[in-house]
């Protein structure tokens, strides 16, 4: 049962965007964009027609929507040091697949860059972003990172554009959290919401891993948001996921031999479906 809320009353954001609630998004991972480490060249036609081709894979799958994601351009960037590229690049693939696909898209641009997720949903016209750091602050694989909710919200404000839903990471993977250790998860789903957040995410350790039972209850008990699970579902557990979350995000279990990197696997997205549609029906 979630919390009494601590912030307005709102519509809830996965009917408003996907029309049911019990949601299933998939994430298209984008290759090394330019300014990373390992882009090599690729033109932007190519991308846009790689992205396009993945998005095709979920949507004829049953997906909901998915999220596009800048996740070959590891090592990620701190947010002040990524470069105008980055959401250059981004919008005009967002833009692009979203033309191209009558389903919500999404934007997360690693690592944590909640102004540039704005700057491509409001460009592409993407329904949400997904930030993994919204509210207070943890160490990352890229150093310190701070919620930057405050000044996020005020750009989304700038560009008129509250209609693009927060998705946020309530505890999230890939991070040492001793900074918050003396806050319950309770707390920190808390805070997220009077933060202005639209949906709270639970994940677990690392890509692949699954957010426990009890961490969804925890959040789920600190805040009246939706709840989705980031990270870690499987054909195996979603039925059970679904009886405690508003939804899933999945994405490497997706792809062949259940590999991000990979491309999408059309047997892997019917089989994890089928379980998927059996929980929701």
């Amino acid at each position: 049962m979630n919390a009494q809320s601590v912030f307005r009353t709102k519509p809830h954001a996965l009917e408003s965007i996907f029309g049911r609630r019990k949601v299933v998004i998939g994430v298209v991972h984008l290759p090394a964009l330019p300014g990373s480490p390992d882009y090599e060249g690729r033109p932007m036609d190519e991308l846009i027609t790689g992205a396009i081709a993945e998005a095709s894979r979920y949507q004829d799958g049953g997906l909901d929507g998915l999220i596009v994601e800048n996740h070959g351009d590891i090592p990620f960037s701190r947010p002040d040091q990524l470069g105008p590229e980055t959401a250059a690049c981004m919008a005009v693939i967002a833009d692009a697949v979203r033309r191209a696909l009558p389903m919500p898209i999404g934007i997360n641009v690693l690592a944590n860059g909640a102004i540039q997720a704005i700057a491509v949903a409001k460009a592409a016209g993407a329904a949400f972003v997904r930030v993994n750091q919204w509210a207070n602050a943890y160490v990352a694989n890229e150093g310190l990172l701070d919620g930057p909710a405050g000044q996020a919200a005020r750009y989304r404000a700038w560009l008129l554009g509250r209609n693009i839903r927060v998705f946020a990471d309530v505890h999230v993977k890939h991070g040492a959290h001793a900074l918050t250790a003396d806050r319950t998860l309770p707390e920190l789903a808390r805070d997220v919401e009077f933060f202005d957040a639209d949906v709270a995410i639970a994940t677990g350790q690392r890509t692949g891993d699954s957010a426990t039972t009890e961490e969804i209850r925890a959040i789920s008990q600190g805040c009246s948001l939706p709840v989705m699970i980031g990270s870690g579902t499987t054909p195996g557990n979603v039925g059970d996921i679904l009886t405690l979350a508003d939804g899933v995000i999945v994405a490497s279990w997706l792809k062949r031999d259940g590999v991000w990197w990979n491309e999408v696997d059309p047997d892997r997205v019917r089989t994890f479906m089928d379980e998927a549609d059996r929980a929701r029906a």
